[in-house]
């Protein structure tokens, strides 16, 4: 791989990305790259803040209410789990149970229960749970 970096005063930022084939690899890195800009819109106590994607653990929904985690903090989200797995389901974010969708990127490590669910144990500390409904979609995702 050969990364060239070119400063141009009077240019937008740009990526290429040249190679032989697209491939699975291809795709991910792209989607890599686009998920390093993407910010979401949060509240907490009342305020408004942006969220980096890259630094989300994982969403939560609550009582109709869905919440994303980050290493320190937790906030209010507008958007429902089914409008987020949409938006960030190519960006490493799968969902792991009914209620939760988590950032792949973020697991530190991945325990196999004996109830066949998968306990995840976020880059935090945090322990998550992945529901047996979706152990196959997190095998595939990380074999890739």
């Amino acid at each position: 791989m050969d990364i060239k970096i070119v400063e141009d005063i009077k240019s937008t930022l740009q990526i290429v990305i040249k190679c032989k084939k697209i491939d699975d690899e291809i795709k991910r890195l792209k989607n890599h790259i686009e998920l390093f800009d993407k910010k979401l819109y949060a509240k907490k106590d009342n305020k408004m803040f942006f969220v980096n994607s890259s630094d989300i653990l994982y969403f939560d929904s609550v009582d109709n209410r869905t919440f994303l985690y980050t290493e320190d903090d937790v906030m209010e989200i507008k958007q429902r789990l089914y409008e987020l797995e949409v938006s960030l389901s190519d960006k490493d974010f799968v969902r792991i149970s009914k209620s939760q969708i988590v950032n792949i990127n973020k697991i530190r490590s991945l325990k196999p229960e004996l109830n066949r669910t998968i306990l995840a144990t976020m880059s935090n500390g945090e322990q998550l749970y992945i529901s047996r409904k979706y152990v196959k979609v997190i095998r595939d995702m990380l074999s890739t």
